[in-house]
């Protein structure tokens, strides 16, 4: 296991980068102007489809429906890096997290190179196929959060670890204010109570998919222009899978690591 000091030099590395997400690149607070002005042109069939992805986000809080994914498969890539069968959850948790971080970062490479090609294909016909864009990337980002989740040792269908996926998925999409609003609520996460708090307290979950289809802004003002939409399609996909599984793996790693400190404090305190 790694030494305190290795822990506490992890978690300045976090906090950085929460620092850094504090404020928005300037080209993404101009990039949600166009939002409500293309609403009035966007086709009600598109309108439509993201009404229903409320209705579905519910559903995955509740459930998990059907974007819970499939644990053994990352169990799996446990199993060939550490060269053991049958691993669980349990023994994720116990790994070195250098090992995590890699299944981690392999996990966030081969998404962002997935929405790639999702973004590419379904920009090609333009704002039509938007409908078929925006479900998609909402379901492979939950399910790359998921993944994530189980990645540091975390298990995704248990309701308090949707909620914090949903979680993770609404600070992408926020803005300065609600960023460190959601850090703020993530910080108080870690024992069983504040658990059960922020389950009930996540009245506002809506708002991930209206904020959410906020980012795709400039996408509907380029996707007006078919095949064009292909081309921002492609990199807008998969730049908001890299943002998505980013915040996943800082805010999970911050848990493991707040985890581990706690544990060797408590561990101090029982030899002295």
């Amino acid at each position: 296991m790694e030494s305190k000091e290795t822990l506490q030099s992890a978690l300045k590395e976090i906090e950085m980068w929460e620092k850094d997400q504090k404020s928005l690149w300037f080209w993404e607070r101009i990039g949600r102007l166009p939002f409500k002005l293309l609403d009035k042109i966007t086709p009600a069939f598109v309108q439509n489809k993201i009404g229903l992805l409320l209705d579905e986000l519910g559903n995955f809080i509740q459930t998990g429906g059907q974007y819970l994914t499939q644990e053994r498969l990352i169990l799996k890539k446990f199993e060939e890096l550490e060269g053991k069968a049958e691993l669980n959850l349990s023994h994720i948790a116990d790994l070195p997290l250098a090992k995590m971080d890699q299944v981690s970062e392999e996990l966030k490479k081969s998404r962002a190179k997935a929405a790639t090609i999702q973004g590419a294909t379904t920009g090609f016909g333009g704002i039509f196929t938007l409908a078929i864009d925006i479900p998609m990337i909402l379901g492979m980002s939950l399910k790359t959060l998921q993944e994530i989740a189980i990645a540091y040792g975390y298990d995704p269908k248990q309701k308090e670890e949707r909620v914090f996926i949903v979680k993770c998925l609404q600070f992408v999409s926020a803005d300065i204010v609600g960023k460190k609003a959601i850090l703020e609520e993530l910080s108080n996460h870690y024992g069983s109570e504040n658990r059960t708090q922020m389950v009930s307290q996540l009245q506002g979950w809506r708002e991930v998919v209206v904020t959410y289809t906020d980012q795709f802004g400039w996408k509907k003002l380029f996707q007006l222009i078919p095949i064009a939409g292909m081309f921002i399609g492609a990199f807008m996909n998969k730049s908001m899978m890299q943002d998505v599984a980013e915040a996943g793996i800082m805010l999970y790693r911050k848990r493991r690591i707040l985890e581990r400190l706690e544990q060797s404090d408590e561990q101090k305190s029982l030899t002295l």
